[in-house]
């Protein structure tokens, strides 16, 4: 199983509404013991078992709108006939609402970058995703801004609860399939 959360490396960008795939990254990492800092195809990657399965998770280091290269490498190092079934990509979605997380096993980039690039570079979008909302309760005048920015401190605890949510939901989709996560998630 190949995990990829998406981001900006640099501790610039660290804590912004766009790393929430490399927080939930994190997170997994730090409650299975898995240290991600290894350097494979412009990516930090650890591995590890999580739900007894073998896991590689990454975080592409090209930024967010380059990060199909990094994952298009990683999936040409798994050894099976179709390594896009095993791929999870985890994004920050500006059309949740903060706090909640939608999980799929396949759909377009809906505007989002990071996805664009990766089904740009890998050739389908038939891959499972984890969406994370980052869509505040009010209108946003510029988006760009809006997803680069920090979370207010009055966000941290839903943002923790959601990275908590979301390492649940990853232990499901590797046990049980994305479908079953999606039943539970969504």
């Amino acid at each position: 199983m190949l995990i990829v959360g998406l981001g900006n490396p640099g501790s610039d960008y660290a804590s912004t509404r766009h790393n929430l795939g490399f927080m939930l990254i994190d997170k997994l990492a730090n409650d299975e013991r898995i240290v991600v800092k290894r350097r494979e195809c412009n990516s930090l990657v650890g591995q590890g078992e999580v739900e007894g399965v073998k896991t590689k998770l990454a975080k592409p280091q090209t930024f967010m709108n380059l990060s199909g290269g990094a994952v298009s490498c990683l999936l040409r190092k798994i050894e099976t006939d179709q390594p896009v079934k095993q791929l999870v990509v985890i994004s920050d979605d500006l059309a949740l609402p903060l706090g909640k997380i939608r999980i799929r096993e396949r759909g377009s980039a809906g505007g989002h970058n990071g996805l664009k690039s990766i089904i740009a570079d890998i050739g389908t979008d038939e891959f499972v995703r984890v969406r994370i909302g980052i869509q505040p309760e009010h209108p946003i005048a510029d988006a760009k801004r809006f997803v680069l920015d920090a979370f207010a401190r009055s966000e941290w605890p839903m943002v923790e609860e959601v990275l908590e949510t979301g390492a649940s939901a990853l232990r499901v989709i590797i046990r049980d399939g994305a479908l079953k996560a999606m039943q539970q998630f969504n």
